[in-house]
């Protein structure tokens, strides 16, 4: 098959399109036929060598954790999963042709594969973050740089808890975080008094991590109050950092919930073929996204 791998730390010419073997399941895993994968920005950060909390890393490594496709081979011991199902999940080295999941759901209704990889990882961060902030209904959450995959399902999933949500995104993306329900302002000089002007900030997240901890703990009165995803330095300000969790099978059920029901919607921004991963991980370093990157097999 082919497949995306690494054989070194450093920038997006590291990749290459390799011929390697198929993989199989293990118990409690299955494969699928990848038909298209989801483009992280945890995806780059392992392929630069950051340390993120995850397993270490041996070289030469595979790329990718979120994929969508068809069941092709089921382990031992999994059930309520056959040969031939639709599925949207977690797993490794998803950039391929063939990639092992640990955790899936069905894909909802009539989901194409593209939108469907872009789920997984972005809701089981959105959903953590979430609840490790605290944040209740009735309160107010601000999330810096909202207008990715995670600020979009953070959003979405805020809102309809009851939370009243301020995010932050370029002045290109305003009138997408407001259609997600969002009180919208841009970053950029002042940003924090327009913050202010918007409400109080009873909690806040980093998705982007552009160096405004202090700002938000600021805003927030309580470093305790602030979750970053994006900022390693988080805890010299008293702030969590919260890394990579791992396939979290509960994480993708409550997404198919949310898609099924009408809650949340993550719109593909681009598409890549395999060959182009170092061209959508050099996007994805950029920033400025609307919604998810995803790679087509």
């Amino acid at each position: 098959m082919k497949k995306v791998s690494f054989a070194e730390f450093g920038g997006p010419d590291v990749l290459h399109l390799i011929d390697a073997e198929e993989p199989h399941p293990g118990p409690g895993q299955i494969r699928i036929a990848v038909r298209a994968a989801g483009v992280n920005p945890v995806d780059w950060r392992i392929r630069e060598g950051q340390v993120l909390g995850a397993h270490p890393v041996r070289l030469p490594a595979g790329v990718g954790l979120d994929a969508a496709g068809v069941v092709d081979e089921v382990g031992e011991g999994v059930e309520g999963v056959a040969v031939g199902d639709h599925v949207f999940g977690e797993g490794s080295n998803t950039y391929a042709e063939f990639a092992v999941l640990s955790a899936w759901a069905r894909m909802p209704g009539n989901m194409t594969y593209e939108e469907a990889a872009g789920y997984p990882s972005v809701t089981e961060t959105a959903l953590r973050v979430i609840r490790e902030v605290g944040v209740q209904p009735g309160q107010t959450l601000l999330v810096s740089g909202a207008s990715g995959g995670v600020g979009s399902a953070v959003l979405q999933i805020a809102r309809d808890r009851g939370i009243t949500v301020i995010g932050t995104a370029g002045a290109a993306n305003q009138d997408y975080l407001r259609s997600l329900g969002a009180l919208a302002t841009t970053y950029g000089q002042g940003w924090v008094e327009r913050v202010r002007q918007l409400g109080r900030v009873d909690a806040a997240l980093d998705l982007a991590g552009s160096g405004v901890l202090p700002e938000l703990v600021e805003l927030t009165g309580d470093p305790h109050k602030v979750v970053s995803i994006a900022d390693l330095g988080a805890p010299e300000f008293g702030v969590r950092f919260s890394g990579v969790a791992g396939s979290v099978p509960e994480a993708l059920a409550e997404a198919a919930r949310l898609i099924s029901r009408g809650k949340l919607h993550i719109p593909v921004e681009k598409t890549y073929t395999l060959a182009d991963a170092p061209a959508a991980h050099a996007d994805s370093q950029a920033g400025h996204a609307r919604g998810r990157r995803v790679i087509v097999i």
